[in-house]
């Protein structure tokens, strides 16, 4: 088995972002239960802080290329929050499309080696063109 190369807090970090991704499938399956959304959102939150680190967490959020996906991320939650759940949770997921779709070809590519449904999730990255980089992208 290939150790990993997270430190510990690291390690929490992840425990708090699937946490985080737990309660907002969770909102979601709740027909868009606020307070499940909220909570997945606060802790994704913080376990990318705790991943990343407080410094490089701003950073990310703050850059100019970045502004648009932090806008509708942060106004997204703050729907949620002014209970609108489902247009907020819309508007989020615009915001996280454009905030991390960078890192949308990696997870592609590590969901693809998980056992058992590694295979399956492959020809669904394959059917939606998720693990195509852009230079392949029809024009």
């Amino acid at each position: 088995m290939p150790t990993m190369w997270l430190t510990d807090s690291q390690k929490i970090g992840v425990a708090f972002c699937s946490g985080g991704g737990f309660f907002l499938v969770g909102g979601v399956m709740l027909f868009f239960d606020r307070a499940m959304l909220a909570m997945g959102n606060i802790l994704f939150l913080i376990g990318l802080t705790i991943i990343i680190g407080p410094q490089k967490t701003l950073l990310f959020f703050t850059r100019k290329q970045k502004a648009k996906g932090t806008a509708a991320f942060f106004s997204g939650l703050l729907l949620i929050l002014m209970k609108w759940p489902l247009i907020g949770f819309c508007v989020e997921l615009y915001g996280i499309v454009v905030l991390f779709g960078d890192f949308l070809g990696t997870i592609a590519g590590f969901a693809r080696n998980v056992p058992v449904i590694g295979p399956y999730i492959g020809v669904l990255i394959d059917k939606i063109g998720l693990g195509r980089r852009n230079a392949e992208l029809p024009v």
